[in-house]
């Protein structure tokens, strides 16, 4: 027999599904570290399993043909679009010093440096990351949801080889190709900023670009454009493979590939700057 005292009541059952409010933020801080690990050490396994396949290299020609045509070729013209008003945007930026301190002479110099070193690359790698890398991600995990991978792999075709490697390799090549036509472009749309709003003549701008700036400073921004490139790839191609949830699965991947892809750029842009110089 319960024995109760008259005027109490029993006490509510603990909920220990909900944990304590003081320990909220530390759990959800910790399953945020714990699921950016996971996705850092998927993308590092399929980075070493696209490695075994290039040695020797397992490659379709046509699957590769295909998308160094569509990543590249069809990018052309959002890129030049970007870099024309890139490089215009570096001497607009420019122009208070120099009609301060009257130094028109180094304005191809100043302009020429931030964008083939860093802005250039930069802009040209989120802008790759948008149009390409989300595109990859969409188509990947459709064929995912709708089964297209598995049946690849029952008529004893591996997906790794047949779709993921041609779409590295056909990323990589062509953003670095397009960096090169978009540094071309950005120092033509320099040049016809620095005529209209400076009146600076555009041998002179030239000049002062050709004397004073370095074959390293175009050729650093071109490695980074390299490591910018392995970063979309293999961001794109992970949460293209890792799609779950059908067709709301494939918007939340494309989601978190775009965010992990800019994320990896802006940081190995921060160590290939520290270590190139």
């Amino acid at each position: 027999m319960t024995r109760l005292s008259q005027g109490t009541s029993i006490p509510p059952a603990l909920d220990e599904s909900e944990p304590p409010a003081a320990l909220a933020i530390p759990q959800r801080m910790g399953a945020a570290l714990l699921s950016i690990a996971a996705q850092v050490g998927g993308i590092g396994v399929l980075a070493g399993q696209i490695a075994t396949r290039l040695f020797p290299p397992r490659i379709d020609r046509y699957e590769l043909t295909r998308n160094l045509y569509k990543m590249g070729v069809l990018s052309v013209g959002i890129v030049a679009a970007t870099s024309i008003f890139t490089g215009a945007i570096m001497v607009i930026q420019a122009a208070p010093m120099v009609i301060r301190f009257n130094v028109k002479e180094i304005v191809g110099w100043g302009a020429g440096f931030a964008t083939l070193r860093e802005v250039g690359p930069l802009l040209i790698a989120l802008m790759f990351s948008g149009r390409v890398g989300a595109n990859n991600t969409a188509e990947l995990g459709t064929m995912v949801v709708t089964e297209q991978i598995d049946a690849l792999r029952a008529l004893a075709i591996d997906p790794l080889s047949y779709l993921i490697l041609p779409r590295i390799i056909s990323m990589i090549v062509m953003i670095f190709i397009l960096t090169i036509i978009g540094d071309v472009v950005a120092i033509g749309g320099a040049v016809g900023a620095a005529k209209v709003l400076l009146d600076v003549d555009p041998r002179s701008f030239m000049n002062s670009l050709v004397t004073l700036l370095d074959p390293w400073d175009f050729l650093s921004g071109l490695i980074k454009s390299i490591g910018f490139g392995t970063m979309i790839a293999l961001t794109s191609c992970y949460f293209g493979l890792s799609v779950r949830g059908g067709a709301p699965g494939v918007g939340r991947a494309v989601n978190a590939a775009v965010v992990a892809a800019a994320s990896g750029i802006f940081i190995l842009d921060y160590f290939s700057t520290y270590l190139l110089g």
